[in-house]
């Protein structure tokens, strides 16, 4: 768009996903939202649908894949496949490899770092986390809280090849100090964790979110829902757990049929953890072994394991949005939203095809 043009979004305007916060039409002028008519000649680009902010995937890997990091042009590679399906904001869930030039491209998604994934030693894919051991866990988080974008990123448990089973990575003790830590430097901490062992200690300690949370359990909910602890499923990551479990079974069969029976209630887990009230966010992992541009598959899962649809667009978009400290569509804020043919707040897989992705105020897509 040229100086001075402005674009004009009319049809149906979806602030929030209650059936008042509806507008019928909304402008872009300077990069900026406005829902007041703009004075003066202006070229005027017209775009009808159902609009809603820019999608936040807020589980995924820019600059990451099956073997660790990756060059810039893989990098970009990523980030445009989130952008092309609407997702404009994104919470980088721990990589290892240095994205700060994305900021500058204002053709690229908005990302928010978790700086580097904080795993034990040898208890982690490897080249992807810092390996260290409990005595220095306070020490590498407070070097990735000033790295990150208010977020740190902790394996909390893995493979363990001495029970063959999945068990806790860290002390107690250890992660209390680190979580402190993280919280003294303004910064949120997550973790990886997938089995049931890992996460009382870490909600007791003060954590802020966790990752997969296949673990959760009838009488761990309380203590969520007490603490205020979100989680992040990544529905369309866990559907890969019956093939891993199949390439690992001969050599850790413990650990094979553990990952198969979380995997086949995943869905209970998510329902109850919802119905319970802990705040369930869309994030699909993507960046290790999966594609990129899965947000609106992970949104279809969440509806599948039995979330109303408005929720679970709310779990990555409006209630994503707030959750991360970052604007939807209001009166002034930049101008990151995407146009649907259709009410996306009545079928999700609407999500799957934009018609029109505004990114900074530019058409993008």
């Amino acid at each position: 768009m040229s100086d001075g043009a402005v674009l004009h979004v009319r049809g149906r305007v979806l602030t929030g996903p209650g059936d008042d916060d509806v507008r019928d039409e909304l402008w872009v002028l300077d990069g900026r939202i406005t829902f007041s008519r703009p004075t003066g000649d202006h070229d005027v680009t017209e775009i009808e649908g159902w609009a809603l902010p820019g999608l936040v995937d807020v589980h995924c890997h820019v600059g990451l894949d099956a073997h660790g990091a990756v060059d810039e042009a893989t990098s970009e590679k990523q980030a445009l496949t989130e952008r092309d399906i609407g997702a404009l904001l994104l919470r980088d869930a721990g990589s290892p490899a240095d994205t700060r030039w994305i900021d500058d491209r204002e053709d690229l998604p908005r990302i928010i770092r978790a700086g580097r994934h904080i795993a034990r030693t040898k208890r982690y894919i490897r080249n992807y986390a810092h390996e260290i051991e409990p005595a220095d866990l306070v020490a590498y988080v407070r070097q990735e809280a000033r790295r990150g974008d208010g977020w740190v990123k902790l394996v909390g448990d893995w493979l363990d090849r001495n029970t063959g089973d999945l068990s806790a990575c860290w002390p107690s003790g250890a992660v209390q100090d680190a979580i402190a830590e993280a919280h003294r430097h303004g910064a949120r901490v997550t973790a990886h964790c997938f089995a049931e062992e890992s996460l009382a200690p870490l909600v007791e300690a003060g954590i802020d979110c966790v990752e997969h949370a296949t673990g959760l359990t009838d009488d761990l909910i309380p203590l969520f829902t007490e603490r205020g602890v979100a989680i992040v499923p990544t529905l369309v990551n866990i559907a890969t757990f019956p093939a891993i479990a199949a390439g690992g079974e001969a050599k850790f069969p413990r650990w094979a049929d553990h990952m198969r029976r979380l995997h086949e209630r995943r869905y209970e887990t998510v329902r109850s953890a919802y119905e319970a009230g802990i705040p369930v966010y869309a994030g699909t992992d993507a960046g290790g072994g999966l594609a990129h541009g899965l947000v609106a598959q992970e949104v279809a899962e969440l509806v599948a394991a039995g979330l109303p649809a408005r929720a679970a667009l709310n779990a990555a978009s409006w209630g994503a949005r707030e959750w991360l400290g970052r604007p939807g569509i209001d009166e002034g804020v930049s101008a990151d939203l995407v146009v649907y043919e259709a009410d996306p707040r009545d079928d999700v897989r609407v999500l799957g095809a934009p018609r029109r992705i505004v990114l900074r105020g530019k058409v993008v897509g």
